[in-house]
């Protein structure tokens, strides 16, 4: 076959491939400009609010807040209401599992999109903002479209509206579904399972594991039951000494002489005891974190940012 008559069998094919709208099997989306908005703006992903809301600031300083396009995942700092997820029992265990999937939809989009820069772009079907003044969008990271990762993976559904990639969504939401991927294992919650959040290591090695920000009863009462867990999944000892870590109203707390070895990890309480290796007190007479959602950002002690993670 010669090179011009083979070009043309290619270039057919990939129409056909196009009109048909089908996605691999195991694939989130085929990654091709094609598939993608045609115009992004760059932007910093700054906080993930949860599954399907970020905050974001554009190169020029500003910020903004963006409800992705076309996708509602569960509720994590609200009520679920299970007759939204077509399946889903409307029970307590249904409710629960539903909030779990959220959770797990929302360390996804932290793992993925937290302090990274993406391209957003806006639907021609839909005004630029919706409800609470948030920009509506598409969010374009690693050459996919986020936003149909979602769905595909089973840890959004369709959210109903009119934007232009609606029967794409709704084949994946259909395939997430029938396959039982992600929340739609909900449909039977006893046996749903849900995978860890991976926790990425910043640059310097220092990764944030968890993070337990309701202590049980009263926080300000229990305040040793408020804590951080940080590893060093480098391979060098990590020395934090000067070290500072802040919550989004400002307060710090600061590292003493301190090392963390290759593959050590330690928990940090907001109340008062004796440091040893594996554990460091804040000494804090109040709770730090916040139930409903904070930042916790790491700075060395030149006072660059080594580490940010919202919930």
């Amino acid at each position: 076959m010669n090179r011009h008559l083979a070009g043309a069998v290619l270039a057919l094919a990939v129409v056909l491939a196009g009109c048909s709208g089908a996605v691999p099997e195991g694939s989130d989306e085929v990654g091709t400009a094609a598939s993608l908005p045609g115009d992004t703006t760059r932007v910093s992903v700054t906080a993930v609010v949860d599954g399907d809301t970020i905050r974001i600031e554009y190169r020029n300083g500003t910020t903004d807040t963006v409800r992705l396009v076309g996708v509602d995942t569960p509720e994590v700092h609200a009520e679920n209401d299970p007759a939204e997820f077509e399946g889903v029992p409307d029970t307590d265990s249904g409710a629960a599992c539903l909030r779990e999937a959220g959770t797990n939809a929302s360390n996804y989009a932290k793992e993925q999109l937290l302090g990274r820069t993406v391209g957003i772009a806006t639907d021609p079907n839909l005004e630029r903002r919706g409800y609470y003044d948030r920009l509506l969008a598409y969010v374009v990271v690693d050459d996919r479209l986020f936003n149909y990762r979602l769905v595909a993976s089973g840890r959004a559904r369709v959210y109903d509206s009119e934007f232009s990639r609606g029967d794409s969504f709704t084949a994946a939401e259909t395939s997430a579904r029938e396959q039982r991927r992600g929340l739609w294992r909900c449909v039977a919650p006893g046996s749903a399972t849900w995978e860890p959040a991976t926790a990425t290591a910043s640059p310097s090695g220092l990764a944030l594991t968890a993070i337990h920000e309701d202590a049980a009863g009263n926080d300000n009462e229990n305040l040793n039951d408020e804590y951080l867990v940080f590893a060093n999944r480098g391979d060098d000892t990590l020395v934090l000494t000067g070290w500072t870590v802040t919550d989004a109203a400002g307060r710090s707390y600061t590292f003493g002489s301190y090392a963390l070895a290759a593959g050590d990890s330690v928990t940090l309480y907001s109340g008062s005891g004796t440091d040893t290796a594996g554990a460091r007190y804040w000494g804090s007479g109040r709770a730090v974190w916040n139930n409903d959602g904070d930042t916790v950002t790491v700075r060395t002690d030149a006072g660059s940012v080594a580490l940010e993670r919202a919930y």
